[in-house]
């Protein structure tokens, strides 16, 4: 059996130890973009200077020879042929299978603004080449435009911190991390970057950007007329699921490639798991994923069925934050908060039943949470504060998810 996965983010690499247990004389291929595995959750890090190319390696150095898996890099999917069972790379070459998975993430979003996508000083950050580049620039850039402040943008403004770099970051919305907190939990982050010398402008968007003599863009104009200037710009708008090479596939697509459970595409033996999927766009669920997608195409029936919530852990400045299921409020909810000067809670409920909370300062007992989140338990039901409970309080009576308190 031939198994070939493209890309080795951690939902490749997940499948191919999957495929490894299960099947120990398969050929394993894998074919990526990236040059080198790296963590995109420590990219900042690289930025920073806190870690080299070698310190975001998420997998044991041995990896490849461990597992007796083949690793072709530098190169791209540029075709995929379903009917013939083969892809063919950008080098040319054409490459067979007998079990195919897509695991080659998401790319970065650069909005068509002004001239941002023809600008040689204004990237994404998703990849390592990407982090790269970025620290090449901001070898001569004085003044660095972050256009986003999402978890990407923030990341990417923590790093080029440490560089010492004057850094403006724009956001459309009226609160930083407006996807992942509260507007409560974002101004303790907001202060924190602002203390360190970054500058907010909230409410606002981008709305021209024009490249100068030298190819690159050395002013952004806001909506409002507002002028910015700039040196570098990293832009952190969002990413879009890698969907290049599936033109003519017949692979079923909508916001990300369409799977089922087990993983599986609209095509015989074709996999895809991780961003490109365009679920959750979490490391963990990725993983996941990824070993789901190993399990089946290896024949041992899995089902990846840990799509119950949204889990985000965020940490600036030393302070933590955990934020699981349904941040938004919406007609109906009932919200619980408490706060103290070390800490700060939010709890969403809904028909008594927990659907998102966010932990700020203090984030133990996350476990219980996201147990309480995944299985829907009536909390009502537990004589005691929302915020007290702890696994003590309930326990599983029998596999079909009927709860016996205590």
């Amino acid at each position: 059996m031939k198994y070939v996965i493209v890309g080795v983010g951690v939902a490749g690499i997940e499948a191919a130890r999957e495929i490894r247990k299960k099947d120990t004389n398969g050929d394993i291929l894998m074919i990526s973009a990236d040059a080198q595995i790296h963590s995109r959750c420590m990219l900042h890090k690289f930025i920073a200077g806190e870690r080299d190319e070698e310190g975001l390696n998420f997998t044991e150095l041995d990896f490849f020879e461990k597992y007796r898996i083949h690793w072709k890099s530098g190169v791209r999917a540029e075709k995929i042929r379903p009917d013939e069972k083969e892809i063919v790379l950008d080098d040319g070459e054409h490459v067979g299978y007998d079990k195919l998975l897509l695991a080659n993430g998401a790319d970065s979003f650069i909005p068509p603004v002004g001239e941002l996508r023809k600008a040689s000083n204004v990237y994404g950050l998703r990849n390592l080449t990407d982090a790269q580049a970025i620290v090449k620039e901001a070898e001569s850039a004085k003044e660095v435009l972050v256009i986003g402040s999402g978890l990407v943008g923030l990341d990417a403004a923590y790093g080029l911190l440490e560089r010492g770099k004057k850094l403006t970051i724009v956001e459309m919305a009226e609160q930083i991390l407006p996807v992942q907190l509260d507007a409560h939990g974002a101004a303790a982050y907001q202060e924190l970057f602002e203390k360190a010398g970054v500058r907010f402008v909230l409410g606002r968007k981008a709305s021209e950007a024009v490249c100068e003599a030298d190819g690159k863009i050395h002013k952004v104009t806001l909506d409002d007329g507002k002028e910015l200037a700039c040196d570098l710009l990293v832009v952190a708008a969002g990413v879009r699921p890698s969907l290049s090479g599936l033109e003519g596939s017949g692979i079923d697509c909508e916001r990300g490639i369409t799977v089922d459970a087990r993983m599986r595409t609209s095509k015989e033996d074709i996999y895809a798991a991780g961003d490109i999927t365009g679920r959750s766009g979490i490391w963990p669920n990725a993983a996941d994923q990824g070993r789901v997608a190993g399990r089946n195409m290896c024949g041992a029936e899995s089902e990846y069925t840990d799509t119950y919530a949204l889990k985000n852990t965020i940490n600036f400045f030393g302070l933590a934050t955990l934020c699981v299921g349904r941040i938004k409020p919406e007609e109906g909810d009932v919200i619980r908060i408490k706060e103290d000067r070390t800490q700060y809670k939010r709890v969403i409920l809904k028909d008594e039943k927990v659907e998102g909370v966010l932990l700020q300062g203090n984030i133990a007992h996350a476990g219980t949470w996201q147990y309480l989140i995944k299985n829907r338990i009536d909390v009502s039901k537990i004589a005691k504060d929302v915020f007290d409970i702890s696994y003590a309080d309930f326990y599983r009576l029998n596999e079909r998810g009927e709860y016996k308190w205590a």
